[in-house]
């Protein structure tokens, strides 16, 4: 199927095609990444580390000034020929500190608004045995302003906690939690 630009900057497109009625679809696109990485810090198997984010867009549009997150990035936006192990390793160390011992990948090429993005992300578990910060991490531009270790039996209320206090919880985290769960009970 075809596309043409709208607007072109380097991190994102705002792209058109035509949908099967023939009408133009708008949508948004990242012409420099193959990928998102979603990463769900495991840490000694019981406490999974969140990224509280400030996000310009929720902020602008007067939805919540703080979203609750995992640790997640573009692959291959810095870094070319990045792999997506590569970028989920990189990720982990550059919002997290953290350099896990074990890295599962639980689903790839989920979508979370097809009808608005083109992008695709890849969810992935990363079990770190001991809360060591390896190096320090990144603030991503003023977008992280905290980071929560949260107990795995307490992360329903602490998230329901969080939402009602004005938190916007983030469909790739809930996603990344699915799993976690699924891979707990052995699903």
């Amino acid at each position: 199927m075809n596309s043409r630009i709208l607007y072109d900057t380097k991190y994102l497109q705002l792209k058109s095609t035509k949908s099967k009625t023939g009408s133009d679809w708008v949508y948004a696109h990242r012409p420099n990444a193959k990928d998102v990485v979603i990463i769900v810090p495991v840490i000694e198997n019981k406490k999974v580390l969140f990224i509280i984010e400030e996000r310009p867009p929720l902020i602008a549009e007067g939805i919540a000034v703080r979203s609750v997150a995992v640790p997640a990035g573009l692959v291959g936006d810095d870094r070319l020929g990045e792999s997506i192990e590569d970028a989920i390793r990189a990720e982990l160390l550059e919002e997290a500190g953290l350099i896990a011992d074990r890295i599962k990948i639980m689903a790839r090429n989920v979508a979370s608004s097809p009808g608005c993005v083109s992008e695709t992300v890849t969810i992935a578990i990363a079990y770190i045995g001991e809360y060591n910060i390896k190096s320090k991490p990144v603030d991503d531009g003023g977008v992280i302003v905290d980071r929560q270790l949260v107990d795995i039996d307490e992360i329903s209320g602490w998230l329901k906690t969080q939402e009602e206090n004005g938190a916007v919880l983030t469909a790739q985290t809930l996603a990344g939690l699915y799993y976690l769960k699924e891979s707990l009970k052995g699903g």
